[in-house]
């Protein structure tokens, strides 16, 4: 629908929206099918090959999305999801108290630790760590999670580790 100045307006509420939003759920869903094959005892070629053509497939739906919702339709829809994200991305000028940069430490080094320990612990005492990928999804998400709970200073300081020539400068010292 165009506007007396010519300005296209986007309807979120329109089927083609609507339409658009479907088809990338399904698309998401769709990798539902991967899991669950091998949850039944699918054959692994099957699977691989399922994979393949899910890997495939959802780009010739993204592609569907596009034409289907149109480029205002698909910025809108960018916008929104990068809204909601951006507002969890850390801020770089908030200063983290000392409580919370202890425990984004914590969260920061106890995943990174024990998974440099863990093939030591199989070899030299075999079965007394439990082998749950539950655990490690927690580590994953602690290891994550850290990046939020340290702000956005601490991910300059990463980022710093790979510039050659970033250099520390302590304002306290100064």
């Amino acid at each position: 629908m165009s506007s007396p100045e010519g300005h296209v307006e986007v309807h979120s509420a329109g089927w083609r929206f609507k339409l658009g939003v479907t088809i990338i759920c399904v698309m998401l869903g769709s990798w539902l099918m991967v899991p669950i094959a091998a949850a039944l005892g699918v054959p692994g070629s099957r699977v691989a090959a399922l994979t393949g053509v899910l890997f495939i497939s959802n780009k010739v739906l993204l592609i569907l999305v596009i034409a289907v919702m149109g480029k205002a339709g698909f910025q809108q829809l960018k916008s929104k999801i990068f809204g909601y994200v951006s507002v969890m991305v850390p801020t770089i000028d908030a200063e983290v108290g000392p409580i919370r940069h202890r425990l984004g430490i914590v969260m920061f080094c106890l995943p990174l630790i024990t998974a440099f320990l863990e093939p030591y612990f199989d070899t030299f005492w075999p079965g007394v760590r439990p082998n749950l990928w539950q655990l490690q999804l927690l580590g994953d998400a602690m290891l994550i999670g850290s990046f939020f709970v340290l702000g956005g200073n601490f991910w300059e300081k990463v980022r710093a580790l790979f510039i050659r020539r970033a250099r520390v400068v302590n304002p306290e010292a100064v």
